[in-house]
């Protein structure tokens, strides 16, 4: 099922939706605390740095869609806004990138 997924740019979009999602609930919800609760930083930095190249490439592949499947503007720029939104990506994927 992965591997038909990632053959398509909307397939590859939902893929990286879902990881960049959980990178960024991780970062929320273990790597924070951890760095102001628990004094360690660490955490931080390699959650972050994960969450932020998936950041990338999911406004990457946001922009590519939305031109390869003609979405309005208002669709693209709604799936970019509810990517800094804890649970948005999980909302996109239901409601904006179905097939």
């Amino acid at each position: 099922m992965l591997a038909s997924l990632l053959l398509t740019s909307l397939g590859r979009l939902r893929v990286v939706g879902f990881l960049e999602g959980v990178s960024f609930l991780v970062l929320l919800g273990i790597a924070m605390p951890l760095k102001y609760l628990a004094g360690q930083p660490d955490a931080v930095r390699v959650v972050g740095m994960v969450h932020g190249v998936l950041f990338v490439l999911y406004v990457l592949l946001v922009v590519q869609v939305s031109v390869a499947l003609g979405w309005s503007w208002r669709k693209a720029l709604l799936a970019l806004v509810v990517s800094v939104v804890p649970f948005g990506t999980f909302w996109a994927e239901r409601r904006l990138f179905k097939a």
